[in-house]
């Protein structure tokens, strides 16, 4: 992933490039049949060999006769981004049009992907920074009177111990999204046993990226790219002592928490 000059994210990196299109000349019963079949679609780009020509939603649907064509129920002024835009920026219209879903097309006019409010949420979340990495770097520096560095490697997932025992159901799904896409930023691990010949048990401790190794997990991934932190002579960390306290050695020791079934999260049903 290349983010823009500045740093920040750009849309070309989140969006989906394998996009669900209809033609402009589909009937309004063939695409209100795709729709009703459709786990994930509440609406279409309308492209003719590439180029967008509007956008139809199910609600354009609702009151049209099954053989009219889509041409003529489409809407056709159409807000699209680009693919070098800022993801911020694309949140901004997003949330300023109060519609879900943006068609990404390049200087031609012709559709290379879509981005969604989703989309946004994700890229916005657990990103590891080099930034992070050098802050993290330098506290353990001033807490413990080392000298560390970094590196950049592959870490095998059965020898991490994490650092914190709750992950989140609903965002397991945002961390797999991005994982299947290519689009899962590094792991922030601390090597504390650089010094040492080999891997020796405990010594990998996961500083940033549970939600990420949880959903690796379930994708059978067996090493993830991460930032490594160096530890080049002994040193007892406060991040080993509260793992080892709070019975973490694993990730299997890492509770998912779903808050859909949490005892304090009411329905308006059980309410009434």
């Amino acid at each position: 992933m290349e983010p823009g000059e500045d740093g920040k994210p750009l849309v070309r990196d989140y969006m989906t490039r394998e996009v669900a299109t209809v033609s402009p000349d589909a009937t309004v019963g063939e695409v209100a049949r795709r729709i009703a079949e459709s786990d994930e679609h509440s609406g279409f780009p309308v492209t003719e060999r590439r180029r967008v020509e509007g956008f139809v939603a199910a609600r354009d649907l609702l009151t049209e006769a099954d053989d009219e064509p889509i041409f003529k129920v489409m809407s056709d002024d159409l807000i699209v981004a680009h693919p070098e835009m800022k993801v911020t920026d694309a949140a901004r219209v997003i949330l300023r049009s109060g519609i879900q879903k943006l068609p990404v097309v390049d200087d031609a006019g012709n559709l290379v992907g879509i981005i969604s409010n989703a989309d946004v949420i994700r890229s916005q979340i657990e990103r590891a920074t080099p930034e992070k990495v050098g802050k993290l770097k330098r506290t353990l520096e001033s807490i413990h009177d080392v000298t560390l560095r970094e590196e950049r490697r592959q870490v095998p997932l059965d020898d991490l111990v994490p650092t914190q025992g709750k992950v989140y159901a609903d965002e397991l799904e945002g961390r797999r999204y991005e994982l299947e896409r290519g689009l899962a930023e590094p792991l922030v691990v601390i090597d504390n046993g650089c010094f040492l010949d080999g891997n020796e048990d405990g010594m990998l401790l996961l500083a940033d990226g549970h939600h990420r190794v949880k959903a690796a997990e379930r994708l059978d991934v067996d090493t993830m790219d991460a930032y490594v932190i160096c530890v080049d002579e002994p040193v007892e960390l406060g991040m080993a002592r509260t793992a080892e306290q709070a019975g973490l050695s694993s990730l299997r020791d890492i509770e998912v928490v779903d808050y859909a079934r949490h005892p304090l999260v009411e329905t308006t049903k059980r309410l009434q």
